[in-house]
């Protein structure tokens, strides 16, 4: 029976939910707005399913990869409107094309992330984009091995602990599936996420219309927030400005198991790792022109074989050049208790003003900044 002893030993795939027989596993959100499972001792016969399948109790080993590219998407407006090169709309536009099907994580009616999947061509455009925020698998598992046995063509796409909970939940090889993984920072509150809408759509007294995390207004690298409203209003922020943007890429709110993550360094079992390729312009210049460059990594030969079949542009890199330009690929999250702490535990104030709150320095940081000072004066008489 699955029992969680400490929030860092669930990565909130619910792979066990899905697989438990006797539906005895709910899941329940904590105060930081993350779901965990809890199962029902009278209902649960001990078959230990849901232990088989949870991939931070099991875990893979680590590998190289077998090839790694710098590539992008050859149509542009594709690539525009991706995060970065556009690699995994070429991909599920081939896998469309042979009758297959393709899932990956898109928002719902409410602004929700949630996993779902598409038979068509235009249901891909969903997909597209980065969604910084923890999605709901919901029955995905299942619905994945039920075309799988059909005989159908699928793509998986999803966070590394997804598809490693995938991978355990069907608990044997697909020919026909090919799972698809991202270089992943952490996975960041639902609850928080809605916080921060919530306060915008307040703020322009209208509803949203769309979301983009990663609108490429000011360039690739310099993405920016951009929101939508029904009131024709556009709320559009770079990076180093949105509030949300900032609270995620200093950790504040990201799931605890991201900065003990269970299938970090490509041990998750995709057979294809996207991301960006940050830094490409101190290794291929030439290749760069801020619309978006991916980083492929290739992890199998299945992965490889449908790399080889779709027309993009992409250059072959050593997977050391990538990995010492995105650190993502080895290296966890920041854990900072006391920062965690103290923006979850702060509820009297606005979601806007916690983080302006949080980037202000604490007494500590004051006195060291005012000890280097004296000290930088001290040494130059």
């Amino acid at each position: 029976m699955i029992q969680i002893n400490k929030k860092e030993d669930c990565c909130g795939c619910e792979a066990c939910v899905q697989r438990c027989p006797t539906n005895c596993i709910s899941l329940t959100q904590d105060m930081e707005g993350f779901l965990y499972p809890s199962a029902n001792p009278d209902l649960c016969i001990q078959c230990g399913l849901c232990e088989k399948v949870c991939p931070v109790i099991n875990r893979r080993d680590l590998h190289l990869p077998i090839a790694s590219y710098a590539a992008k998407n050859t149509n542009k407006q594709i690539r525009e409107n991706s995060s970065s090169g556009g690699i995994f709309t070429q991909l599920s536009e081939y896998v469309i094309e042979k009758g297959g099907v393709v899932f990956g994580a898109k928002f719902d009616g409410n602004w929700d992330v949630v996993h779902d999947y598409t038979e068509d061509i235009l249901g891909i455009t969903t997909f597209q984009g980065s969604k910084y925020v923890q999605s709901r698998i919901q029955n995905s598992y299942k619905q994945v091995e039920i075309f799988l046995k059909k005989g159908r063509l699928v793509i998986f796409s999803g966070t590394p602990c997804e598809v490693s909970g995938l991978k355990y939940f069907l608990r044997k090889d697909y020919h026909n599936l090919i799972t698809i993984d991202f270089i992943c920072h952490g996975v960041p509150s639902p609850l928080v996420f809605k916080e921060y809408l919530t306060e915008l759509s307040n703020k322009y007294n209208s509803n949203i219309q769309t979301i983009q995390f990663r609108s490429k207004e000011y360039g690739w690298k310099h993405f920016c927030m951009k929101i939508q409203f029904s009131s024709e209003e556009v709320y559009t922020q770079p990076l180093n400005k949105d509030p949300y943007l900032l609270g995620f890429l200093s950790d504040w709110y990201l799931r605890p198991s991201c900065f003990a993550c269970p299938t970090r360094n490509l041990s998750s079992g995709a057979d294809i790792t996207l991301g960006d390729f940050w830094g490409i312009d101190t290794l291929l210049p030439n290749f760069d022109d801020d619309r978006g460059v991916s980083a492929i990594i290739i992890n199998s030969k299945k992965g490889e074989e449908i790399i080889h079949n779709i027309n993009i542009e992409k250059i072959s890199v050593q997977f050391k050049d990538l990995a010492d330009r995105n650190t993502a690929i080895l290296n966890n999250a920041t854990f900072n208790k006391a920062a965690r702490r103290k923006f979850f535990t702060e509820k009297d104030k606005t979601f806007s003003k916690r983080i302006e709150w949080m980037q202000k320095p604490t007494l500590k940081d004051r006195i060291r900044f005012h000890s280097n000072k004296i000290f930088s004066k001290l040494l130059k008489k």
